[in-house]
């Protein structure tokens, strides 16, 4: 059976019941798209596992249990906000699911387990703070996952027809969500049971790369170890464009005195869309193309401490140098530009949008924002169960 179809139809299916129980995300300021769309397509991530897991006689049941949980919580997240407590519990109790069931927990102490899930919720935040504009999450997972199933021994077109790998359900489950994301205008958003369940299998396809074992399916081919062998840390490098991104982001947060457990819109790439208005699929492309670069060398060699601590001194540097000569670009606009950017249709932001339905048919609804002032929530008719974007005269 080929598993591509299959996952087209459910995640068609899903965007029904998003219409139909009005499961949107709405526009505001700290967002840098300009139109209502669908939230929530990427649960497609979730469900491929679970196809994947019931053909294997649910061979990794702890871990398929954290993802049920970590991706029920964050689909409850899209659909009304859920306090940080439960969700960062739930985040631990199914990274703990994960790890026994992955054999992390013979490599490390009680304490040492507790500093591994609290590097790991960092990550899968960041994951999510990172899923901010169309492409950006599902190309940089295609980059990651295709990778290393190569990594794996799974070659040419093996990644889309072995199906006793987990590679080939979650690539492909990416390719369909990719398909309708990577747009100028997306039919559908990841929201965080996407952004999170794709970061939660990245973990632990990460965990099988850092601590391999003979006995599970994202092995690298022909290599496998006992406790306290082979402990390959520069896999954690496969996450790096985004690991310094999130990293610097907090830092320059900090710098200003600001939340940072806030939304927010100073990240690099969010820069990128917003005031330099470049185009959300050129810097999706980008940040996909420079982790596939590094990648591929770190695949490829055996990386010292030196080598993995220039990589990220060098991307360090990108990071401040872009985001300074941005910055300093457009704090020395007057603002009559600065409205005018926020104006342009090309630009992302969302102060001045005017925006109507997602929907190729259907009645056209205008909502016209007045500059500074905030969005009104819009409520979606069952005359009218998703929106048509398009610019107002």
């Amino acid at each position: 059976m080929y598993i591509l179809p299959v996952l087209l139809l459910l995640e068609r299916f899903y965007f029904y019941i998003a219409d139909r129980f009005n499961i949107i995300d709405k526009p505001n300021q700290r967002s840098s798209h300009a139109y209502i769309t669908r939230r929530g397509g990427g649960i497609i991530f979730p469900v491929a596992w679970l196809i994947y897991a019931a053909s294997t006689g649910f061979e990794y049941p702890w871990f398929t249990l954290g993802l049920l949980l970590i991706s029920a919580i964050s689909f409850m997240d899209d659909l009304s906000e859920v306090a940080v407590g439960p969700r960062i519990s739930t985040h631990a109790l199914a990274l703990f699911f994960a790890f026994y069931d992955l054999g992390v927990m013979d490599y490390f102490p009680w304490w040492g387990m507790v500093m591994v899930i609290i590097f790991s919720i960092a990550i899968l935040n960041a994951v999510n703070f990172m899923d901010g504009i169309n492409g950006i999450t599902s190309m940089y997972a295609l980059v990651f996952f295709a990778l290393l199933s190569f990594n794996s021994g799974l070659q040419g077109a093996d990644i889309l027809f072995d199906l006793n790998s987990p590679y080939t359900y979650i690539i492909s489950s990416l390719l369909v969500f990719t398909f309708f994301n990577f747009r100028k205008k997306a039919l559908c958003f990841a929201g965080d049971v996407g952004s999170v369940s794709i970061a939660y299998l990245m973990i632990g396809t990460l965990i099988t790369q850092i601590f391999p074992s003979p006995n599970n399916q994202f092995a690298v081919a022909g290599t496998f170890s006992a406790p306290g062998e082979l402990i390959d840390l520069k896999f954690l490098l496969l996450l790096s464009v985004y690991g310094v991104d999130s990293l610097l982001t907090i830092v320059h947060r900090l710098i200003l005195k600001e939340n940072i457990l806030k939304g927010h819109r100073k990240h690099l790439y969010q820069y990128m869309a917003n005031e330099a208005g470049v185009s959300h699929l050129a810097v999706s492309s980008l940040y996909a193309v420079s982790q596939l670069v590094i990648s591929i060398w770190i695949l490829n060699n055996d990386v010292s401490l030196s080598q993995g601590v220039g990589i990220i001194v060098f991307l360090s540097a990108v990071y401040v140098l872009s985001k300074w000569a941005i910055m300093r670009q457009y704090s020395t606009q007057p603002a009559n530009q600065q409205a005018q950017l926020y104006m342009n249709p090309n630009s992302s932001a969302v102060s001045t949008s005017k925006f109507v339905s997602s929907r190729p048919s259907g009645p056209v609804k205008v909502v016209k924002v007045e500059p500074g002032k905030k969005i009104k929530d819009t409520k979606v008719t069952k005359k009218s169960p998703s929106y048509r974007t398009a610019e107002a005269n």
